[in-house]
């Protein structure tokens, strides 16, 4: 291994998920921590902790400066930047490359091509991937008028830089793109310093398919199959699982292999995610985007392969060939995902930070937790409300469904208010027990527990 030391330039649950990595490979720890998370689990567990700033991201983890300054602080060769803040900054990723700081993720100008949407599109049109119908750049609303006009409704606006839902609309009617239009504009300005918007047919009830990548610098490209993370809220995935069910064989390999297509045709290296929109009443599929970082739901693939994928992260950053041809990769069972996120659903998911007075997971065979919580943690009010990632295995989809209602009936926590009940009520929605999930489930489930609960 050619890395000995990392800066991990993250916090929560990724961090420490980096940690246990750089422990099976024997590569020193040093955590970058704002003010809020000094006492953190990783910050414990790392081998060392440095301070980079104040509680606010904006001051901190979106602080290129200061986490170049502490990898060269600390001799770090290496600097992981985990998924979120920073991780698909092409500029980060020059600022280490500038210092002789190896970054553990893709190349500075892969991360711009797939980071601009529109330029993504273009790459992959000219790679064969199927597209959806839509445009280039629309500049005003008469252009997106007459892109919607041709191509018919319902339609998408999109960030042209963005992503997590920021800057995305969906428009039913002509009347109104103009007012969409300067309020996706807006969005899109305020998350990404950058306006531009593009417009795509909207698929109603879709699926999201997404297909787990592996690249080095020798041109080896290999697919881990792929996921289905169709349950979603507000475009945040909710749940996900991996194989994708209901999906025929030669359909997945078609998927597997225009995301395989794709990466080779960028000569792609280290970990990468290719996401797709599939219709489901034409069983078409279309490209949707390239996420040039590790994904939050990467421990899915990983239980069906048994390949930790931040390991191969480091071997590849390292220079190293990939270990394996796609012939060596085999997928078994099933895996399914629940991110318990520190809300109150209820309350229309309200963001519920505070102290956690007790902690008790759930524990046994094929169960696995990412976390980074434990009794007496104060979840803080800064970041992303997600307080752990609970993963389960089957020999099948059903086995799997039925180990994780009852590893989330068994999660206990008290002090802040979670997500658990409306997970628990997913995993026995029909829809979902029968694998016909879509983009708009989650919303239709939260308005029957609502219902049956008499709180609507």
């Amino acid at each position: 291994m050619g890395i000995a030391r990392v800066l991990i330039a993250n916090r929560g649950e990724i961090a420490v998920r980096i940690i246990r990595a750089c422990e099976s490979l024997g590569i020193e720890t040093v955590l970058a921590a704002s003010e809020a998370d000094r006492d953190s689990m990783a910050a414990r567990l790392a081998d060392r902790t440095v301070c980079i700033g104040p509680a606010q991201s904006s001051q901190s983890y979106l602080n290129i400066d200061a986490l170049v300054m502490a990898a060269k602080e600390t001799n770090a060769d290496a600097l992981h930047p985990g998924y979120g803040f920073l991780a698909e900054s092409a500029e980060l990723a020059r600022a280490c490359r500038s210092e002789s700081i190896t970054f553990v993720g893709p190349q500075p100008d892969q991360i711009a091509q797939m980071g601009n949407k529109l330029q993504a599109r273009a790459l992959a049109r000219d790679a064969g991937v199927p597209m959806l119908p839509g445009s280039e750049q629309v500049r005003n609303a008469d252009d997106a008028i007459a892109v919607a006009d041709r191509i018919g409704y319902p339609v998408m606006l999109k960030a042209a830089a963005g992503g997590g839902g920021r800057g995305m609309k969906i428009v039913s009617r002509r009347e109104d793109i103009s007012p969409m239009f300067s309020s996706a504009a807006a969005e899109a300005r305020a998350a990404f310093g950058d306006d531009a918007l593009y417009l795509e047919r909207y698929i109603a009830h879709a699926r999201h398919i997404e297909v787990q990548i592996l690249g080095d610098r020798y041109g080896n490209v290999v697919h881990l199959g792929e996921r289905d993370c169709s349950l979603q809220r507000r475009h945040q995935k909710v749940v996900e699982e991996a194989p994708a069910p209901l999906l025929a064989k030669a359909l997945r390999d078609e998927i597997c292999a225009a995301a395989v297509k794709l990466a080779a045709g960028i000569a792609y290296e280290n970990a990468g995610t290719v996401e797709f929109i599939f219709d489901q009443q034409t069983e078409e599929f279309f490209f949707l985007e390239m996420n040039t970082r590790i994904q939050v739901e990467h421990p899915v693939t990983e239980t069906i392969t048994g390949i930790d994928l931040v390991q191969e992260q480091f071997r590849i950053a390292a220079g190293e060939k990939l270990r394996f041809k796609q012939s060596d990769i085999v997928l078994r069972g099933h895996a399914i995902e629940c991110r318990i996120n520190a809300e109150v659903p209820e309350q229309g998911f309200r963001p519920s930070p505070g102290r956690i007075t007790a902690w008790q997971p759930p524990e046994g065979p094929n169960i696995r937790l990412d976390s980074h919580c434990y009794p007496g943690y104060v979840v803080p009010v800064f970041y992303d409300s997600m307080l752990a990632k609970l993963i389960v295995y089957g020999s099948d989809r059903g086995e799997a469904i039925e180990r994780m209602r009852r590893a989330l009936a068994r999660f206990s926590v008290e002090g802040v208010g979670t997500t658990l009940p409306f997970l628990l009520f997913a995993m026995a929605h029909p829809e979902f027990t029968s694998g016909r999930v879509s983009t708009t489930l989650v919303d239709r489930m939260i308005g029957e527990m609502l219902e049956n609960s008499g709180q609507r």
